[in-house]
């Protein structure tokens, strides 16, 4: 057998010189989270390259983290759901039910003129409305062995059902405090931030070091990996999952009065997509339709490239009925660039 050369003196010295790449570098490179950091980066560039005068200014980065604020509540809650192998049909109907039950309270109660008694009962009533709807979905799954496709799926339908029944399929007049509108709606902190976009970061703050560093968070991503191992170890599979359901559906409640504070109105007709926006943001953001990966980082970088993309096609005046269509094709690119990830895992 012939033996092998040795590598030229010259080539081993430069191996040598050549300094060792951190380990910490090479962790964030191979992150997710890195990864869709470069996408939304490249979709900045390009909007910015074809409209210089218009993208991206100062007005644009406000609208587009106003408009992802709500999203963003949303997708915090559905990281949980996605990284325990979950997923949550109804949180766009869940926002809608919320919001009704809220509005309706409100109306009763003064109207636009209510002061603020009024609109701490009513924010009360439309979180407790979106936890309790999240836990009863969450027995479901956990309890009754239900898949979480048809739980949610039949949710969606039971809570914009029941908010149509209320309401009559008409948004109620008077449903919003004007004092609401003013301090949160189109209020902002040190007149620079909105206060949507505060609040939108605060939840996504606690949520996400909940995740990264308590014991629920560990729980989730055991749960998500395997959750027959998780129960050997004594974690309560049953009752981990109808606290994340219910988790989900409380951050549906909150999203419900940042709708209402923003725009006024319940706009039970205008949340029939939510679900698939909010899910193309986790997965975009790196989280595993199949569970155990996933991280609320990643699902704010996920968040704000359907928004980039939906201002900039806006502002090159595309057609709404195609920006549905992009973020269609995203969400879907998203689930095979994800199932491409974990064959190449596996393999490797």
């Amino acid at each position: 057998m012939t033996a092998q050369a040795p590598a030229p003196v010259k080539d081993r010295q430069e191996t040598a010189r050549r300094p060792p790449v951190p380990s910490w570098l090479r962790r964030v490179a191979a992150a997710n989270e890195t990864w869709t950091f470069g996408v939304l980066a490249l979709l900045v560039a390009f909007f910015t390259a074809a409209r210089p005068s218009t993208f991206l200014t100062r007005y644009d980065i406000t609208q587009i983290a106003t408009n992802a604020a709500i999203y963003l509540v949303l997708g915090v809650g559905m990281t949980y759901v996605i990284i325990v192998a979950g997923i949550d049909l109804s949180v766009g109907s869940v926002l809608v039910l919320s919001a009704v039950l809220s509005a309706e309270y409100t109306i009763h109660h003064g109207g636009a003129k209510s002061g603020w008694g009024t609109i701490a009962v009513s924010t009360l009533i439309a979180l407790a409305t979106g936890l309790l709807w999240g836990a009863l979905q969450g027995w479901l799954v956990a309890k009754a062995k239900v898949p979480p496709l048809i739980v949610t799926l039949g949710g969606f339908g039971a809570a914009l059902g029941a908010a149509q029944i209320i309401t009559g399929g008409q948004d109620p007049a008077g449903a919003v405090s004007g004092k609401l509108q003013k301090s949160i709606g189109f209020g902002k902190l040190f007149g620079q931030i909105p206060w949507l976009v505060v609040i939108a970061f605060a939840a996504t703050l606690v949520f996400g070091l909940v995740l990264a560093f308590t014991r629920f968070g560990r729980y989730t991503y055991a749960i998500g990996s395997n959750p027959e191992a998780a129960r050997r170890v004594g974690i309560n599979v049953d009752a981990h999952l109808v606290k994340v359901y219910a988790l989900v559906g409380l951050l549906s409640g909150l999203g419900s009065v940042m709708w209402l504070a923003y725009f006024g109105t319940t706009s039970i007709a205008g949340h029939s997509t939510d679900n698939l926006k909010v899910i193309t943001a986790v997965v975009l953001g790196g989280a595993s339709l199949f569970g155990g990966r996933g991280s609320v980082l990643g699902t704010v970088i996920g968040v704000f490239i359907p928004a980039v993309l939906s201002t900039g096609l806006i502002i090159m005046g595309v057609q709404q009925y195609w920006q549905d269509v992009a973020i269609g094709v995203v969400l879907v690119a998203a689930v095979y660039l994800d199932q491409f990830r974990r064959r190449g895992r596996d393999h490797g």
